[in-house]
């Protein structure tokens, strides 16, 4: 499975179905869809029934434990942050779904890994670059997965792979609010083909 997180902010429930059709068969498996879109919850039930066997569908954005009770009920597995919140994190583990929160200093990644976070959104990744991961990265638990989000893009997957990156999440250069299915399978492809050059 490839480690791209598809960040749908500003999606809609009327849209998503097809949105999410054209992501997977790109090869992008993991999807979420931020809490402050449009009726988020109907969006992230609608994926999680079309595809939820093959994906793993899921919120961003999420900033209270309340939250995640209302996504684990629309099916979602996977819960993304843009901060260490404790208490959505252990919330997300007792539901039995994916923890992501975001966290940008080493204090905030140990924070969030004694929570039982799953992996780390390393957020902004246009702040930390990828020469400030590879710092971190000297200091996390070997095989802690980071991704970086906020400023990773096709053009620069190779710089933040040559850090340890273990993967991305992609906004605006996957999905705009008034995109076309068939401008969301070009951003797409091109970006596997970015991170299939760059992982490898």
């Amino acid at each position: 499975m490839r480690e791209i997180v598809a960040i749908l902010r500003g999606v809609t429930p009327v849209e998503v179905e097809k949105i999410g059709e054209a992501l997977i068969a790109a090869g992008i498996t993991r999807i979420e869809v931020p809490l402050n879109s449009p009726d988020p919850l109907d969006s992230i039930t609608r994926l999680s029934m079309a595809f939820g066997s093959e994906a793993e569908i899921g919120a961003g954005t999420v900033l209270d434990p309340a939250q995640v009770l209302l996504v684990a009920q629309a099916g979602g597995r996977l819960i993304v942050s843009p901060d260490t919140n404790a208490a959505v994190i252990t919330e997300t583990k007792r539901q039995g779904m994916t923890s992501c929160p975001g966290a940008m200093t080493p204090s905030e990644c140990f924070a969030a890994l004694r929570a039982g976070a799953d992996e780390i959104k390393l957020f902004p990744g246009s702040l930390i670059g990828s020469s400030g991961l590879a710092v971190i990265r000297a200091v996390l638990p070997p095989g802690t997965k980071v991704l970086a989000v906020g400023g990773a893009g096709p053009d620069n997957f190779a710089d933040w792979a040559k850090a340890g990156i273990s993967g991305f999440g992609v906004g605006t250069a996957l999905y705009r609010p008034g995109n076309t299915v068939p401008e969301v399978a070009e951003n797409a492809a091109r970006i596997v083909a970015a991170y299939d050059e760059a992982m490898a």
